[in-house]
């Protein structure tokens, strides 16, 4: 009789520590998928992994970033036909520029000048290499002051160029890509000769009418600025403008 009750005693210690265990691996199985908000009741484990998957397709803009320095040679090869050309009209005249993809769904940038003044939807963006032309499906946000612009294309899977998460400093190497004077996909070097305003560079690479809103490149095969303007007053001084790539990271998700 004793040994009887002896057994029941342990079978029943046994089952209660093994319930306490899987309790205890269960609450840690769900403390591990736990997302930290203010309110954790509106969250779960499954809407985590949505939130995830839904964040990557944002994630894969800065994914392509290189961990060693490029060539010139290199930089083109793989972003030049990431920047695209822009034929604009105000309805008397035409006017051309440059624009650069910043993901794969379209989503691009330019200078707000090159659309001042033009209606938009009716204007043409032509695709290095490409013979088919596209419009702006919308504008997502523009600036006359910093003089950009950041619209969708209705094009998808398209080349893009990684944003930079820093500023170039003085003496950097940098790499223009536009279309001065219409010559598609122009590429130039040069450095970064001096900061001029909190987001406002002078470079020494060359662009020229037509290069507005081309893509500045880093080494690293990120893009570091928006091609802007040249300083022509007859003489043979080589002042290059971009504004920081910095002026459109608000509106880029």
């Amino acid at each position: 009789m004793k040994k009887i009750s002896i057994l029941l005693f342990f079978c029943c210690c046994t089952t209660l520590i093994g319930c306490r265990k899987s309790a205890r691996n269960q609450r840690e199985r769900y403390r591990s998928t736990e997302i930290v908000t203010e309110s954790n009741r509106e969250n779960s484990p499954i809407k985590e992994v949505r939130e995830r998957r839904a964040s990557s397709s944002q994630k894969k803009r800065n994914s392509k970033r290189s961990n060693q320095k490029l060539e010139g040679s290199q930089v083109f090869d793989r972003y030049g036909n990431a920047v695209f050309m822009i034929f604009t009209s105000d309805g008397s005249n035409g006017y051309q520029g440059s624009g650069f993809f910043v993901s794969n769904d379209g989503l691009a940038v330019s200078n707000y000048h090159v659309f001042k003044g033009t209606t938009i939807g009716r204007e043409q963006i032509k695709l290095a290499g490409s013979n088919k032309s596209y419009s702006v499906a919308k504008v997502l946000h523009k600036s006359e002051k910093e003089d950009f612009i950041v619209f969708m294309v209705n094009c998808q899977n398209t080349n893009y160029i990684p944003i930079a998460k820093s500023k170039p400093r003085i003496g950097d190497k940098v790499y223009a890509i536009g279309s001065p004077r219409g010559l598609e996909n122009t590429f130039s070097s040069g450095e970064v000769s001096q900061w001029r305003a909190d987001n406002l560079m002078q470079i020494s690479a060359l662009i020229d009418h037509g290069s507005s809103g081309g893509a500045l490149i880093n080494e690293y095969g990120e893009v570091v600025g928006i091609t802007s303007g040249s300083f022509a007053d007859g003489s043979q001084a080589n002042l290059n403008y971009a504004w920081s790539i910095d002026v459109v990271k608000p509106y880029i998700k």
